[in-house]
């Protein structure tokens, strides 16, 4: 098969044939139709994971078709559409018993744990806890662009941030996890306050549901905008880049008792970053993380979908092929594209 492959930290990325993957007895082969690219994967890339051995296939945003089935499988067949939530769960350890399949104690990710779909095959394992059914009226590129961004955010949003009608949402950083949160909060009746640094994006912010938006390259005081514009600070905030700079003012513009969900990664220099702790304490806030969303859950997010309630399909800016993916992924980290880049051609 066809796959992007690196061999070295920040180095040269190259289609090459390697051998297809075949399926682990409780696993199954997935054809690959469509895969997003994502700051993960840039991570990934940069070695700022340290689960990934090298030579590596990175992708963990996927759509596809089932080819091959290991012999315990029981819920799945070849033929059937499916995706698959990037944190998957072991089905057997104290978090999965509990349902928290995305903070398994022996959690794997596809494109991290194990190479990943910038390929044209992917395996995956323990398919019977982890594989979620496509239904026929979502596209594959719209089903890859859920992803890692869209399920965390809805999680953030939903099970972690329990957004209700009327509240005020701050979103932090308007790239595919930013807007998807921003979509997702309008659509349950939230007014949302959009932030970011780029025009472009901001005007997309307000095309899925932004209700203010503030541009953090021309606003001295971001915190100050976001707490005038919501009459008194956010209900709920969510630093969807990731970094200390929006990590802070997310905490900062809460009113009192508000919940912060931290969703973008903080890794390498920028995983202690500093926090308003004088804020936390007299003001009664809460501090969340948003780690992907459980294969159980996605029957929420599948239904809002079909509904015609959420369309993941207006967040993707571009599709591209797996050979421009080569130098596409080495330059996530210009954020010189707006909303999601997903691989549809191999």
């Amino acid at each position: 098969m066809k796959a992007a492959v690196f061999e070295q930290f920040s180095g040269p990325i190259t289609i090459q044939h390697v051998p297809d993957p075949a399926p682990a007895p409780d696993g199954v082969v997935v054809q690959v139709t469509a895969t997003g690219l994502c700051r993960s994967d840039w991570h990934g890339w940069v070695g700022h994971d340290s689960d990934i051995a090298l030579p590596h296939v990175p992708g963990h945003e996927l759509a596809g078709v089932i080819t091959a089935v290991g012999k315990q499988v029981t819920r799945w067949q070849p033929g059937q559409r499916v995706t698959v939530p990037f944190c998957c769960g072991c089905g057997h350890c104290p978090q999965c018993a509990a349902g928290q399949q995305q903070v398994c104690d022996n959690q794997f990710q596809p494109g991290f744990t194990h190479w990943g779909s910038f390929a044209e095959y992917v395996a995956i394992d323990r398919a019977d806890v982890n594989l979620v059914a496509l239904p026929e009226s979502i596209s594959d590129v719209a089903a890859a662009s859920l992803g890692c961004r869209f399920i965390t955010s809805f999680r953030a949003i939903v099970d972690q941030g329990r957004v209700s009608a009327g509240q005020w949402v701050a979103v932090h950083g308007c790239g595919g996890v930013g807007l998807s949160a921003i979509m997702i909060a309008s659509a349950l009746g939230a007014n949302v306050v959009a932030v970011d640094i780029a025009a472009d994006k901001l005007d997309l912010a307000r095309m899925v549901g932004a209700t203010v938006t503030v541009n953090a390259a021309a606003e001295a005081d971001v915190v100050q905008a976001v707490r005038e514009a919501t009459g008194g600070g956010a209900h709920v905030s969510l630093d969807a880049l990731g970094s200390p700079t929006t990590c802070f003012n997310s905490i900062a513009n809460l009113r009192k008792r508000g919940k912060h969900i931290q969703v973008g990664l903080m890794l390498a220099d920028h995983s202690h970053p500093p926090i308003p702790m004088d804020k936390v304490i007299a003001n009664e806030l809460e501090i969340f993380g948003s780690h992907g969303m459980q294969a159980h859950r996605y029957d929420a997010v599948l239904a809002m979908i079909t509904s015609g309630l959420l369309q993941p399909e207006k967040l993707v800016g571009r599709t591209i092929t797996l050979e421009e993916a080569t130098d596409a992924l080495p330059r996530m980290n210009e954020f010189a594209t707006t909303g999601v880049t997903v691989i549809d051609r191999f």
